[in-house]
């Protein structure tokens, strides 16, 4: 049971205070506001422009609201969207999409007296153009780096030049960033855009109140249908709380008053989950939980150039790989929410992800590479330091315990978030934790820390691991356009890497999302995307 202190009584109250503003009693309830999918937004929303979805919040806010060209299903694999087709020249540098003729903006005034109008291939042109506008100054301009220009051909085709062939630029065009905007809403509304946005989404904006609600409603023009042929969303309206934090988001999930939460919160995991990573109980019969691979690695990173001999020694390295129990460790500190990383960089659910190309838990073979490394060397007391942020001190403690045994003593050095990544940039540690959450998702965006023109602080290479035969796989990866072939340069590429060691990598994360039984049809995808078009609601 939840146990109330104070605290967290008036935080309680306070949640049910704002609820309390928007929402009827049971008894007031219509068919209609039973349609109403109702989400809280503890991070705030900064914009519901796309050339501004740099966060995860937004992110969802603007997926809601905005269509690209093409769209990722969960799965990963790129599917129509607003361009019902494509093709891609032989060189793999020409990119031609054709348009659906059906999609159209939604209704404003500023279109006329039909109130809308339908997508040409001439909004691409505009859209993607203020993506790149300084003034603007959009975070997501670096989508375009490998675009030589582009041009609407006529209105229903538009057409994208590279300035070299890139596997992975389907999967870029699927970010929130490139979505289609009308450009005379967003020249008539110019920095207001942001809270006035007119797109061709499955839901239209309504209102937003800063700090307090946003509301969406259902698109009744949108081009999209199931599977049956009808019309898409089923849903009628979207409604987004801005509670501040997570606990009180949780309280009112378990009162029944908003429809899911997302992620797995220290202040709630153990009142919602075992130790195993099952539901509890009392959730288990109004509680539905889905999970699955979510595109982040987190790990633990030497600086290979580094002059500290327990860096660069390759057995240490390797036996810190083997020296701790990954499956214990997710078990006690993530109540099983993680998949243990006994593979290579790349987390399960990418194309190229192999799981066995890494390290398992070895306590007899960690000691005994640490007492060749003491008889080789002379260093009978070995050790390193870890850097680490508050956040994940508890791993590093539970691994700092485990090579401990195998004689490596470790002393773990805790520093704010901001300097931690402004040193890891700048190589000024040599044993730190880190994370990669994938930027596009491709598995050569995880390789790119590895590549040897790609060392920080001008790239995200935080090792300066550096590779000949590496380095030549992953140039041959950016020519291979067959998908099968391409997986397997990026297998060979994360074997050469672990078996040089200059990471360890810790789990694979997982996406965690709680439902109440009523909501249905929504997924779960790697890149932990928030797509509602599908998602339907019974009736309590």
């Amino acid at each position: 049971m939840l146990k109330f202190t104070s605290s967290l009584f008036y935080r309680l109250l306070y949640s049910f205070l704002l609820v309390g503003l928007y929402t009827c009693s049971s008894e007031q309830k219509t068919n209609t506001e039973a349609q109403v999918f109702r989400y809280n937004e503890h991070k705030n929303i900064g914009s519901l422009d796309p050339a501004f979805s740099k966060d995860l919040a937004d992110i969802w806010a603007s997926n809601q609201l905005f269509n690209g060209l093409v769209e990722m299903d969960n799965q990963l694999h790129v599917q129509p969207a607003i361009a019902k087709s494509w093709t891609i020249s032989e060189d793999a540098q020409t990119y031609t999409f054709k348009l659906r003729k059906d999609v159209l903006f939604h209704k404003h005034k500023l279109f006329g007296k039909d109130s809308t109008r339908t997508v040409v291939a001439s909004d691409f042109e505009y859209s993607f153009k203020r993506l790149l506008d300084p003034k603007i100054a959009s975070p997501g301009s670096w989508v375009l780096n490998k675009v030589d220009h582009f041009s609407a051909v006529n209105d229903s085709v538009f057409q994208i030049q590279l300035k070299q062939p890139f596997p992975a630029f389907l999967g870029l065009l699927t970010m929130k960033y490139c979505s289609v905007v009308p450009q005379e809403i967003v020249t008539h509304y110019g920095n207001d855009f942001r809270s006035h946005p007119i797109g061709t989404g499955p839901f239209k904006f309504k209102r937003w109140e800063e700090n307090l609600k946003l509301v969406f409603r259902k698109n009744n023009a949108y081009f999209e249908t199931d599977s049956t042929g009808q019309n898409l969303p089923y849903l009628e309206a979207v409604a987004i709380t801005f509670l501040p934090d997570k606990q009180s988001e949780f309280l009112q999930f378990a009162q029944g008053n908003i429809d899911f939460v997302s992620g797995l919160d220290s202040s709630y995991k153990d009142e919602i989950l075992t130790v195993d990573g099952q539901l509890r109980a009392q959730y288990a019969e109004r509680v539905r939980m889905i999970r699955g691979p979510y595109l982040n690695t987190e790990y633990l990173g030497f600086f290979m150039p580094s002059e500290i001999k327990t860096i660069q020694s390759k057995s240490l390295r390797k036996a810190i790989n083997v020296g701790f129990d990954r499956t214990k460790m997710m078990t006690y500190l993530r109540n099983g929410i993680g998949i243990p990383a006994h593979g290579g960089f790349i987390p399960k659910g990418l194309p190229g992800y192999a799981k066995h190309i890494g390290y398992t838990y070895h306590p007899e073979l960690a000691k005994q590479l640490v007492a060749e490394y003491k008889q080789e060397t002379g260093i009978q007391n070995p050790e390193i330091t870890l850097t680490t942020t508050s956040n994940y001190l508890s791993f590093c403690e539970f691994i700092q315990r485990e090579l401990q045994k195998t004689g490596l003593l470790v002393h773990v050095d805790v520093i704010p978030p901001s300097s931690l990544k402004d040193a890891k940039s700048n190589g000024q540690v040599d044993f730190f934790r880190a994370s990669w959450i994938a930027d596009y998702p491709d598995a050569e965006n995880y390789l790119s820390l590895y590549y040897s023109k790609n060392f920080a602080p001008n790239g995200p290479n935080y090792t300066h691991f550096k590779s000949a035969e590496f380095d030549t796989l992953y140039e041959a990866a950016y020519l291979e356009t067959e998908a099968k072939k391409r997986e397997a340069l990026y297998t060979k590429m994360d074997a050469l890497i672990m078996e040089s060691a200059p990471i360890v990598p810790l789990f694979y994360d997982e996406v965690v999302r709680f439902t109440q039984k009523n909501v249905h049809g929504l997924g779960i995808n790697p890149t932990n995307l928030l797509s509602l078009k599908t998602v339907k609601k019974e009736a309590h």
